[in-house]
């Protein structure tokens, strides 16, 4: 078995200070480490439980198929925030059939990131 004593996602943007402005700006997420110099050096962002890792560059934006889900208190709250901050909303919140409140929005290169809220009647929020 593996023992995985810490995780993050890594992510290569076509334009590291465009995508450091916009998870650290733009959603205000909190650094937890930069590390190297230059316009590649890396930042590691808090995820909740998790790390984003945004360091060198990408020569084409990645492959479709990467998608974050962020979970926040209040995603109408989080909706206003971000509208506010200037970023572009691909779905508003709506509750899904699952029970789960979800809006869509997209990072510079196109990643989709999922931000969604566990309403307190949801079985995530509840032991059996």
């Amino acid at each position: 078995m593996v023992h995985v004593l810490s995780s993050r996602i890594l992510l290569r943007p076509t334009d590291p200070d465009r995508s450091r402005s916009f998870y650290g700006d733009s959603l205000g997420l909190p650094v937890y480490r930069e590390f190297g110099t230059g316009p590649e050096r890396g930042t590691v962002y808090f995820l909740g439980g998790g790390f984003l890792e945004v360091s060198g560059r990408a020569a084409e934006p990645p492959v479709p198929g990467l998608s974050l889900w962020l979970q926040v208190a209040d995603v109408r709250a989080a909706h206003e925030e971000l509208s506010a901050r200037g970023v572009e909303v691909s779905r508003p919140p709506l509750r899904e059939p699952w029970g789960l409140v979800e809006m869509w929005i997209r990072d510079p290169d196109g990643h989709r990131i999922v931000v969604v809220e566990v309403p307190a009647d949801h079985p995530l929020r509840h032991r059996p």
